[in-house]
């Protein structure tokens, strides 16, 4: 039996990175340390191996057709050939990283491919892409705020009006969150927003989150003074990091969410024992907390 597959943990925004790289905040690893220091730990830092999903596996094929469909002639956007770009998509993806082959078993291949299908065709639903051109799909943004905040992140899509108005588009497999639950997906949208400011100097007109499942699209347009104050909770937040980065002091947060964490063997809240700690990385290291270029060289389950 094959064993199953597995991919580095900086996953959704960040992209994979080698050991010891120097750590950096995403939306996905401050959401992490939030949620869970430890957690944080095993994978910016210890970058432990995780198991990929079915639906990560489909979230990155997904993507990967999405961000196909924008390279052709805006004639040639149409849902058929959208849904024609996902095969060739799951075949170079099974080329270039053999073990996701692993997620989906052959028998189940034929199912997993029409439910992306599915989910690219259910994209038209919400935009029309023949109307426009996207500037950029898969952008890696890297910046530093003030305070020496480093951010990284990859940004699905972002589009550019005659009139110079930028949008950030971030697509999402999953469905939308229920109502009084949209403060995660909110945190992401203006890190975004806040890392287009400090990278090309112009606030975002506007963000949308995609959720291509129940056709739902969530809608934030950011404001400068917002933007800074959020830029403030960032900087406490990584000063946090550092901090326990220094001591080693990484404390688990036992909660709901610990019943889909791969890493439960090891947690000191249910009796396990964490590997010993390998020291906060030399700030010296390349800055290589990134995707790489194509999700097919060992890049990211996404969702």
């Amino acid at each position: 039996m094959s064993s199953p597959a597995t991919t580095p943990p900086a996953r959704s925004d960040d992209g994979e990175a080698p050991p010891r790289s120097r750590p950096a905040l995403s939306p996905s690893r401050a959401a992490d340390f939030r949620q869970c220091p430890l957690l944080y730990r095993f994978r910016a830092i210890d970058r432990l191996p995780e198991r990929t999903t079915v639906a990560q596996a489909r979230g990155t094929l997904v993507h990967a057709a999405l961000e196909a469909l924008f390279g052709l002639p805006a004639h040639e956007r149409v849902p058929a050939v959208a849904e024609s770009l996902v095969e060739p998509a799951w075949r170079r993806m099974v080329e270039h990283t053999p073990d996701v082959a692993d997620v989906v078993p052959e028998s189940e291949v034929d199912g997993f491919l029409d439910g992306a299908r599915r989910t690219v065709g259910a994209y038209f639903r919400l935009e029309n892409p023949a109307s426009f051109d996207a500037e950029a799909c898969e952008v890696r943004v890297e910046t530093e705020l003030p305070d020496g905040v480093p951010l990284r992140g990859f940004v699905d899509r972002i589009d550019v009006a005659p009139s110079g108005e930028v949008r950030i588009v971030d697509y999402k497999t999953g469905r939308a969150p229920r109502a009084g639950f949209e403060r995660s997906a909110l945190f992401q949208m203006k890190f975004y927003a806040l890392m287009m400011l400090h990278t090309r100097g112009v606030l975002a007109t506007q963000l949308r989150l995609l959720y291509l499942a129940d056709g739902e699209i969530l809608t934030y347009e950011p404001d400068h003074e917002e933007l800074e104050r959020f830029g403030g909770t960032l900087g406490a937040l990584w000063r946090a990091v550092l901090e326990a980065g220094r001591t080693g002091e990484f404390e688990p947060s036992p909660g709901p969410m610990c019943r889909f964490c791969d890493h439960v063997e090891r947690c000191p809240a249910f009796g396990g024992t964490p590997p010993p700690y390998p020291g906060w990385p030399c700030p010296d290291d390349d800055a290589i907390d990134a995707r790489p270029s194509s999700p097919f060289d060992g890049g990211p389950a996404r969702e």
